[in-house]
């Protein structure tokens, strides 16, 4: 028998003779160092202090929320590793409702009843396969996702069994990468060999990455066709509609996701906003009731949830409903980030509506005075808060937070969004100034920290570009050269170790907000040189283990 002596488990599960069975079950096993977790918070709560090898979780559990959605929180929210093995434990109803419907599976299914001899053969091959696959974990660890692809390769060659599985993650690190042309022949040899649906689905991502929207859209559509719930297609296809400008076409698809999964938070969330944009106040209403409602049983309950929902009621000219969303708002999550400013907002909204100039004077400058101190709160809500500012004669309010979300703009299309927010105010010059002083703004904090780095101040380069990130952590300009800061510090500083993980989080930042940046190629390089360097240890990971 394999020794799962040295493996760590956690056990969710709403029922307490299910997770007494079940510990003792993986105590039969050879596991000892065993958790429990009565609910998803509690569960949740104990991944946020220590991490697990395995989680054994009950796909029925309670609170509103099922086995799949807690996997995509703890994966969206990045509370597990990707090496982490999830089992789902399920009866066969649900295994049926829930197999292939979604892209993000778990390790393995158990399906009800089982035996501990059962259970000692699935976890058996996923530890096998978690050794496989744990050296190009540790590269893409390491922000060596190059390493990583090439060690992909060299696995399927080792571990055949698993080359699928590898040919996967190797499309899926470029896509990491920002590069949808290498990944889309990999998953178009996929599904033409097996007619595997999230190859399907990943070579439609590509399509999507690279502006060849009817293409994606075609191919979503055929995917919906062949398996009516594949809910990531429905996703994936609602992005394509708005990319296309089709609000009421993307409302559509996430309304039929819904009601194949109607407890998925983020897609209800999702569906809300869709509704929104395509005037649909009724649906709209829906969505978000449903959300804020489900998000009782969720850590990561959102006060922008309430604004988004005020902001329905408002339109629908429902003041009394508005109101009390606003108090749920104050008692369910006062002392929360930016709920100070959302509910303040939200009052600023229901005032409008009212016509109580007073309070609505009031709650627009406790908003404003929020947005100075908490900083959080999404390019959305601050757009929403310029739009009531702006409407109601507040233009330098309006123009206050407009020219910090200008300069946190990822795009050129999220400056041309926040300046139409002032265009249609009839305010097209105060729109361009403000956005010529963003621009410069940001200019002027990267020039400061390449003087610092040119005069030989690496730390206080890094320490200027730090505090850059940290205002504006969605612009791309910024957090690149806080990344070569950082870079060019360890280079003529020798190794940090804070610093390297610092750097590992920047660069990934600039993948995930300029994925075409061509120059991430080289700063990625940079990287990797300087771990030959410093770290020469971590060549080893370029090389899986010894097949077995």
């Amino acid at each position: 028998m394999k020794d799962f002596k040295g493996l760590s488990a956690l056990i969710i599960e709403p029922h307490g003779g299910m997770r007494s069975s079940l510990h003792n079950m993986l105590n039969l096993c050879g596991l000892a160092k065993i958790d429990d977790a009565g609910s998803s918070s509690q569960a949740i709560r104990m991944l946020g202090n220590r991490s697990y090898d395995l989680i054994l979780c009950e796909y029925d559990l309670e609170g509103g929320q099922d086995g799949q959605q807690m996997l995509e929180d703890l994966r969206h929210h990045r509370l597990i590793h990707p090496s982490t093995m999830f089992f789902m434990v399920t009866g066969e109803g649900s295994f049926a409702k829930v197999v292939s419907a979604v892209e993000l599976l778990p390790t393995d299914y158990i399906l009800k009843p089982f035996t501990a001899d059962n259970m000692l053969e699935r976890i058996g091959r996923a530890v096998d396969k978690r050794a496989a696959f744990m050296p190009i974990h540790q590269l893409i660890d390491v922000g060596n996702e190059r390493g990583a692809i090439a060690a992909c390769g060299e696995g399927a060659g080792l571990y055949p069994r698993y080359a699928t599985d590898f040919l996967r993650l190797r499309a899926e690190l470029h896509l990491l990468l920002g590069e949808a042309a290498e990944a889309e022949p990999i998953y178009a040899s996929l599904y033409d060999a097996k007619t595997i649906g999230w190859a399907r689905l990943g070579q439609a991502k590509t399509q999507f990455m690279q502006g060849h929207y009817p293409a994606a859209q075609a191919m979503l559509e055929e995917l919906i066709d062949s398996n009516k719930r594949f809910l990531d297609a429905y996703d994936w296809l609602a992005r394509t509609h708005q990319a296309q400008g089709r609000a009421q076409d993307a409302q559509n698809a996430l309304a039929e996701a819904v009601a194949l999964s109607p407890h998925a938070v983020r897609r209800l969330r999702r569906l809300g906003e869709a509704a929104l944009a395509a005037d649909d106040v009724e649906t709209a209403e829906k969505a978000l009731k449903l959300v804020v409602s489900k998000a009782k049983y969720s850590e990561f309950r959102d006060p922008e949830d309430h604004v988004r929902l005020v902001q329905t009621l408002v339109r629908k000219n429902d003041p009394l409903q508005a109101g009390a969303v606003i108090r749920e708002l104050d008692r369910t999550m006062g002392g929360q980030p930016n709920t100070e400013l959302c509910s303040a907002l939200c009052s600023a909204m229901l005032h409008g509506q009212t016509g109580n100039q007073v309070r609505l004077a009031e709650s627009l400058d406790a908003a404003l005075a929020a947005n100075r101190h908490s900083g959080g709160a999404s390019n959305a809500v601050k757009t929403e808060l310029a739009r009531y500012c702006l409407a109601h004669g507040r233009e330098d309010g309006a123009a206050e937070v407009m020219r910090e979300v200008m300069r946190n703009a990822p795009d050129s299309a999220a400056m041309t969004r926040a300046m139409e927010v002032f265009e249609q105010a009839g305010c097209d010059e105060l729109a361009r100034a403000l956005a010529r002083q963003s621009r410069q703004e940001v200019a002027d904090m990267v020039a400061a920290g390449a003087a610092k780095a040119g005069q030989g101040d690496f730390r206080g380069a890094v320490e200027l570009m730090g505090e850059a990130v940290t205002r504006l952590p969605d612009n791309p300009q910024v957090v690149f050269n806080a990344a070569v800061a950082v870079l060019k510090c360890l280079e003529h500083e020798g190794w940090d170790e804070r610093l390297g993980q610092q750097v590992l989080g920047l660069i990934a930042g600039v993948r995930r907000l300029d994925p075409r940046n061509p120059k991430l190629p080289v700063l990625s390089g940079l990287h990797q040189q300087l771990l030959r360097k410093y770290k020469p240890g971590g060549a080893a990971w370029m090389h899986p283990p010894d097949a077995r």
